[in-house]
């Protein structure tokens, strides 16, 4: 109950790509080229996300044009790349819309997530993200990162608010 109490206030939702929309493996062909692989049932739950009018956010250290493409394909509102401190994106994001940390989820597997996942009102991780996460996280997937963690915070969120059935209801009505 205190999980979904937390998830129904939930305004702005923000991911770390390596280790959450990812397995966390970077792979580079002979060329230097970075290669990603996402998940499509994690990309579905970021789009039902932005479809339901919540904000969403990606903040990653490393940068990559791939992930440029895939937010904008998800339809994601902000991509903070080569963001050393992802705190201090949070805390512009917050400003931009005037919420406080109890309005804001974030997933995120490592280090330099927890002073973030810290203060949040929803900290998420993926089920093989570092134990320092775990230990700071109000909820850990049954999946790990890239394989559908982001999906399972998606639907907690949808679920808690009421937002998930209208998704079911649509998918019914289209067949």
């Amino acid at each position: 109950m205190e999980l979904t109490n937390k998830a129904q206030k939930i305004k702005l939702i923000a991911f770390d790509v390596d280790g959450v929309l990812t397995d966390g493996s970077i792979t580079y062909t002979d060329n230097g080229v970075e290669i990603k692989t996402f998940n499509a049932k994690d990309g579905q739950g970021m789009s039902m996300l932005a479809d339901s009018q919540y904000i969403t956010a990606i903040i990653t250290a490393r940068t990559s044009a791939i992930v440029e493409k895939r937010a904008k394909d998800l339809k994601v509102n902000h991509v903070y790349q080569g963001a050393k401190n992802k705190l201090v994106a949070i805390a512009e994001l917050m400003e931009m819309y005037s919420l406080d940390f109890s309005q804001v989820a974030y997933v995120g597997d490592d280090f330099p997530d927890v002073c973030v996942l810290e203060l949040v009102g929803l900290a998420c991780c993926p089920l093989d993200a570092v134990d320092e996460v775990k230990n700071v996280s109000h909820f850990v997937a049954s999946k790990n990162g890239g394989q559908g963690a982001v999906r399972e915070v998606a639907n907690l969120i949808l679920k808690s608010s009421g937002k998930l059935e209208r998704f079911l209801v649509q998918k019914a009505l289209n067949q």
